[in-house]
């Protein structure tokens, strides 16, 4: 898992949300995450249809946002689900031992807790302050990224408030994927935004 770490975001969107996965896949984007807080059940079925179908054969996995009975039937690579979703045990009973599950944590605590019992990768926000998920919480900061990184091995996903300006001070700290979503998918090239970021991996 290394780069930039794609997820959906249909409100803030300027060419539409299909059309963001499809320039994501494009720019080799290695993870898409189907999150859409608003919609109802049928809508986010047939939306994250279409994005599988965008993801299929394409290298990209598709993980759903909080969501297992989505994920279920749409046979998604994954979930990710936070401090106030489903118990990770419980995911992982109802999606078997094959499938993704990445789990958000906002301290070194939780961080060690979701690794303990057995994250594929850590979801470590907000870095910094964000508008994007207004029930985000404080920012935890990059030094608090420093110190998961040290008591981790997972790979960690660095989301919130992150833009061009600040990226590298978060890799540098220890993340193996960032996310900037308002950078993203408010720019009317997806694609071209992405690669500025997957850069600073070298990519």
């Amino acid at each position: 898992m290394r780069g930039y770490y794609f997820i959906t975001d249909a409100s803030i969107s300027v060419a539409g949300m299909m059309s963001d996965v499809k320039k994501a896949v494009a720019a080799g984007v290695e993870i898409i995450q189907y999150r859409n807080k608003a919609a109802e059940t049928r809508a986010l079925y047939d939306e994250a249809r279409l994005i599988k179908h965008i993801c299929s054969g394409s290298g990209s996995w598709l993980i759903i946002n909080d969501r297992i009975d989505i994920a279920l039937a749409m046979d998604a690579d994954g979930v990710h689900i936070g401090q106030e979703d489903m118990p990770y045990l419980e995911a992982r009973r109802l999606l078997g031992k094959d499938k993704i599950i990445g789990v958000s944590v906002h301290n070194v605590e939780e961080a060690i807790e979701a690794v303990d019992l057995g994250a594929d990768y850590l979801g470590v926000s907000p870095i910094f302050a964000t508008a994007t998920k207004t029930e985000a919480g404080e920012p935890c900061g990059v030094e608090t990224l420093k110190a998961i990184r040290r008591a981790c091995r997972a790979p960690i996903v660095a989301i919130g408030g992150i833009d061009l300006s600040n990226v590298g001070a978060v890799i540098e700290a220890g993340a193996d994927m960032v996310c900037a979503i308002s950078a993203v998918v408010t720019k009317p090239d997806v694609a071209t935004e992405i690669r500025k970021f997957q850069r600073g991996f070298g990519l």
